[in-house]
């Protein structure tokens, strides 16, 4: 069993920051990509970030120069600052993740999502 759990989400004014994490739990051998999706009311999930293992990044263009995705291998967790906020970044932000399990099986999850409000 694997769980991913986010935490860091809130309510920041426009202009604010702040920090997303998840961290990565269970029957884990490794974890290969992670990222961070987002999904507006009334809008599809859409790709926000995402990392590989080995550190190489990829960005929407919407987020280009404001947020930075990370990860602690170590920790199994992934992280996302977001700087500059805007009322547009408003969304619930979910965290991917795929997981090789210990029976080497290769399993996207998902977490259960953090609510970012950009509002003055």
């Amino acid at each position: 069993q694997v769980q991913l759990v986010e935490s860091g989400g809130g309510l920041v004014q426009p202009g604010g920051s702040l920090r997303l994490s998840c961290a990565a739990s269970g029957s884990i051998f490794s974890i290969n990509a992670m990222g961070w999706y987002r999904q507006a009311p009334g809008k599809q999930r859409e790709l926000v970030a995402t990392i590989t293992s080995g550190g190489s990044t990829n960005y929407a263009d919407s987020v280009k120069g404001r947020f930075t995705i990370s990860r602690d291998n170590a920790k199994n967790t992934v992280y996302l600052q977001m700087n500059s906020l805007k009322p547009e970044d408003t969304a619930v932000y979910y965290c991917n993740a795929h997981i090789i399990d210990l029976h080497r099986r290769v399993l996207v999850h998902w977490g259960q999502g953090t609510q970012v409000t950009v509002s003055s």
